[in-house]
């Protein structure tokens, strides 16, 4: 099994820190608004990724974080008048809830940044132990920069371009302005702790470090997250764990890439953010993830007006096939192997979802022959196809309610549809005359019909 890992900038054979056993960390959310697409997309890769090692079996360790206390939040508190760890508190239920309606599974361990802030002023008063960080006379504290020389070594960024992106604050308490802050003096009104540098509260990128050790030890075999995360917060994450341990902190970096709409970089500060409740109102959970697993995970995701229709039209003629195979032969008819050893080895080299997902197309071409010959084949390969692919979280649904539910076009009549399906056998036989033949019949009862590489569809003159 082969990961790509951003820190070495290549792909490497697998192995854990300890035979059979994998700890597994991926950064969470900041609960500052409404999970929006891209957490989505980021939730259900390091879920699939947990539950593929789970199936080649290796005993996962799978922890998530939320980022529970942090400038945004504290905005958001003042702008609606909730005290910041309520309104944290009412945002992850609402997260909790929109992950479980996309049917993502829960993380082995939950962490929150303010349940482990004795953790965090125990590692940062480490950092200032070994001379890695420093307390400023205001109350900051901030991890010197200069101190740990292999930084950097993630983002592959020099000190020179290390302040392009990144917001600096308090110069006149920093050594140097790429040093970043650890922990932070508390404002009138915000929320704080006590601490040996006075009332404040955790900079963002000592919580993952903190909340790793602690639940982990020194280091983890993969830590994941968007590649937006790579530069500050992951290099940071890197430095201060690997200042304070002297061990490399995780073997394998893996980066999933961004969402973008039209284009264009989603973002609130461009008006194009899809929150998950408003997807989820329109179109089904699995839908959302065939469209998003369709691109390698470490490819950016660009959702334009089609992708989600085009994902749940695909799926409506999966369904339909499934559903007449378990019609046909009801008391179903065995396994068919080739279809997981063909999805493990997809899977296998470098968790790649677009390949498996694209094997479908000829799995369905043949369910839809075997179905045209009678032959119990098809219910063979749709029960696999279920089994397997439910890893991935599709084909989990009952075919006849999945299909009232989101066979969106008007149902064509059964005489239409048994003609339909009889000029889609005749093609596969590559009959044309006959294809032809049907085709033109369909054309003088009122409907057209299109061919794609996954089958038909009918719509009305």
């Amino acid at each position: 099994m082969k990961l790509y890992n951003s820190l070495t900038r290549r792909k490497e054979e697998f192995i854990p820190l300890e035979e059979g056993k994998v700890k597994m960390y991926a950064c969470g959310i900041t609960v500052s608004g409404e999970a929006h697409v891209g957490h989505g997309f980021q939730a259900i890769l390091y879920d699939i990724f947990r539950k593929f090692l789970e199936k080649q079996g290796y005993q996962v360790t799978y922890a998530r974080n939320y980022t529970d206390v942090d400038d945004k939040i504290i905005a958001k508190s003042r702008e609606t008048g909730i005290p910041a760890d309520k309104y944290a508190e009412q945002m992850i239920g609402k997260i909790d809830e929109v992950m479980r309606k996309l049917d993502v599974g829960e993380p082995t361990v939950w962490l929150k940044a303010t349940e482990n802030i004795g953790n965090i002023i125990s590692f940062i008063e480490d950092l200032i132990g070994k001379g890695h960080a420093y307390a400023a006379p205001n109350g900051d504290v901030y991890f010197d920069v200069d101190s740990y020389p292999a930084y950097g070594q993630l983002s592959g960024r020099d000190k020179e371009d290390m302040l392009d992106g990144v917001r600096v604050e308090n110069d006149g308490c920093k050594k140097n302005p790429y040093d970043f802050a650890l922990w932070k003096a508390a404002k009138e009104g915000e929320i704080c702790w006590d601490s040996p540098w006075g009332k404040g509260r955790p900079g963002w990128h000592i919580e993952c470090s903190a909340m790793n050790r602690a639940a982990f030890g020194d280091q983890i075999d993969i830590h994941g997250g968007g590649r937006d995360l790579i530069f500050p917060h992951h290099e940071n994450e890197i430095a201060q764990t690997e200042a304070l341990t002297g061990k490399r902190f995780a073997k394998y970096w893996m980066h999933n890439g961004l969402i973008k709409v039209n284009g264009q970089k989603m973002s609130k500060s461009l008006g194009n953010s899809l929150l998950l409740e408003d997807l989820l109102a329109k179109y089904s959970n699995e839908a959302i993830k065939f469209a998003l697993l369709s691109t390698g995970y470490r490819g950016d995701v660009n959702i334009t007006d089609d992708l989600f229709p085009e994902a749940e039209s695909r799926l409506v003629r999966f369904y339909t096939l499934i559903d007449r195979a378990e019609t046909a032969f009801p008391e179903g008819a065995g396994t068919y192997p080739e279809i997981d050893k063909k999805f493990d080895a997809a899977m296998s080299d470098d968790f790649n979802t677009a390949l498996a997902l694209s094997d479908l197309y000829g799995y369905f071409k043949d369910v839809s022959r075997y179905l045209a010959e009678n032959d119990p084949t098809a219910r063979r390969m749709t029960d696999q196809i279920r089994a397997t692919y439910s890893l991935l979280g599709l084909f989990k649904k009952n075919a006849k309610e999945y299909l009232a539910q989101y066979a969106r076009e008007e149902e064509a009549p059964a005489e239409v549809k048994a003609l339909a399906e009889a000029r889609w056998a005749a093609r596969l036989a590559k009959d044309w005359p006959k294809s032809d033949e049907l085709r033109e019949k369909l054309k003088q009862m009122g409907y057209a019909v299109k061919d794609s590489k996954d089958g038909y569809t009918l719509s009305k003159i």
